[in-house]
């Protein structure tokens, strides 16, 4: 019987010594060094992605680039020969290598260029775990989409969650300005306000406007296009019509998409925050609106209750029953309150009338 107590002891104290060393390193982790950690597992999941998705994908794209490239010069040495079937059907590669990511423009050194380089690697993979979809770069071959499926199901949990985070220390900024204003003796519904007003102006300016002149600057876009761009991608519609560093006719910096990430990151939580205050806002006010219609409903159920008690007909208002005999001397007198009972009614009935009549 000791020997087979063994194992369950020891796996008791095992269980034991891990919860204790959570608790211990629970407590030696503070809320920001769990941030800390949890930013650089979330930004090592994007860079292994991009790594991966480079590798499965830059060799499909060059063997489409060379194939454009021959198309192009092809048509370039014969399109006066070409028939109507020849010139559909190069219209139809076209389309098609265009859907794939080749634009067939321009001179050689593009075509040399990827579309899968680490910066647009790394920025497709942002765009995957936040569900923003643009749809312009996509995988075509078969084990990049088996592992896009994978890292989508993965990263999209681990993108909320990071987005949370994030969110948490943006409001805490608000708490603090809030505190701040408490103790300098300003009272809350206004601390409240100012504090909204705050979340809303730092957010539009660091998230929407300054960006939307760096895209203007960058991309050659109009400053409402810039504007429009930003909200579309941080409120992941996405609807692929403005996508940043697909202008053949322009140079970007180095890293340029892969700062384009980030931005949409810390965008994505700001947005999220915006978006579950306004939720809120919109609940509270539907629960005033309906709190009033029933105090309002309330009210005119009574005054039509009222109302109704004052025009009720005689014969629905109800009568003083007669009190019962009393056992006594009060039996002998059953015979004369029996005769008069009829003549009683009469003069209550009378009376009545008389008081409801105007």
């Amino acid at each position: 019987m000791q020997t087979k107590s063994l194992p369950s002891t020891a796996s008791t104290l095992w269980i034991l010594s891990l919860a204790l060393l959570q608790s211990r390193l629970k407590a030696m982790c503070s809320g920001r060094l769990q941030t800390a950690l949890l930013g650089a597992g979330y930004f090592v999941y994007l860079l292994v992605g991009a790594a991966v998705f480079q590798a499965l994908e830059r060799t499909a794209e060059k063997q489409e680039k060379m194939a454009a490239a021959q198309m192009k010069e092809a048509f370039l040495q014969n399109f006066t020969q070409l028939t109507v079937a020849e010139m559909e059907q190069f219209m139809k590669n076209l389309i098609e290598a265009i859907q794939n990511g080749v634009y067939p423009v321009g001179n050689e050194s593009q075509f040399e260029e990827s579309n899968w380089d680490f910066s647009n690697s790394f920025f497709f993979a942002g765009t995957v775990v936040s569900t923003i979809g643009y749809g312009t770069l996509h995988p075509k071959t078969a084990g990049g989409q088996i592992f896009c499926v994978f890292f989508a199901l993965f990263g999209i949990p681990l993108n909320i969650v990071f987005l949370h985070r994030v969110g948490k220390m943006l409001s805490l900024l608000c708490k603090k300005l809030g505190k701040f204003l408490y103790e300098k003796g300003m009272r809350k519904k206004k601390i409240k306000f100012l504090t909204l007003l705050f979340f809303l102006a730092t957010g539009i300016l660091v998230f929407l406007c300054l960006p939307s002149v760096f895209f203007q600057i960058t991309e050659g876009w109009s400053y409402s296009e810039g504007i429009y761009f930003a909200f579309i991608t941080l409120s992941t519609i996405g609807f692929g019509d403005y996508v940043v560093g697909k202008q053949s006719d322009r140079k970007y910096f180095s890293y340029y998409r892969v700062l384009v990430a980030i931005w949409i990151l810390f965008g994505l939580a700001w947005i999220a925050l915006l978006f579950n205050l306004l939720t809120t806002v919109l609940e509270d006010t539907e629960k005033i609106i309906v709190k009033d219609l029933q105090q309002i409903g309330k009210v005119s159920k009574d005054n039509v209750g009222s109302q109704q008690r004052r025009c009720w007909p005689v014969q629905f208002i109800p009568e003083e029953e007669p009190l019962p005999p009393r056992a006594g001397g009060d039996a002998m007198k059953m015979e004369s309150l029996t005769a008069d009972s009829e003549h009683t009614k009469n003069e209550k009935k009378g009376f009545l009338i008389t008081k409801l009549l105007p």
